[in-house]
């Protein structure tokens, strides 16, 4: 067996941070282009290590996304072809 030697890594790209924006000033549940960043395809709330906020930031976003899916701003889930009361399942056989 080889044994891993020290290497330097390569500084990982600086990525943006969505709330630092000069436009942000605060999270509103009315602002849904916002909150629809931190929503992943299927509607959940992504993590603070994949959207780079702080933990009192995404204690903030949660709430706002709760309200705007309570006031119907925002879908509770977004799987494409489902609504309401449907199965994944194909009709049955037989």
């Amino acid at each position: 067996m080889s044994r891993r030697t020290a290497t330097a890594r390569k500084s990982p790209k600086p990525r943006s941070r969505p709330l630092l924006a000069p436009d942000v000033t605060y999270v509103d549940y009315k602002d849904t282009d916002l909150l629809r960043r931190f929503l992943s395809d299927r509607g959940k709330i992504r993590s603070r290590r994949i959207t780079r906020v702080t933990a009192q930031q995404q204690r903030l976003i949660a709430a706002a996304v709760k309200n705007a899916r309570e006031m119907a701003l925002l879908p509770y889930s977004s799987r494409p072809g489902q609504t309401a009361g449907q199965s994944v399942r194909s009709s049955p056989a037989g």
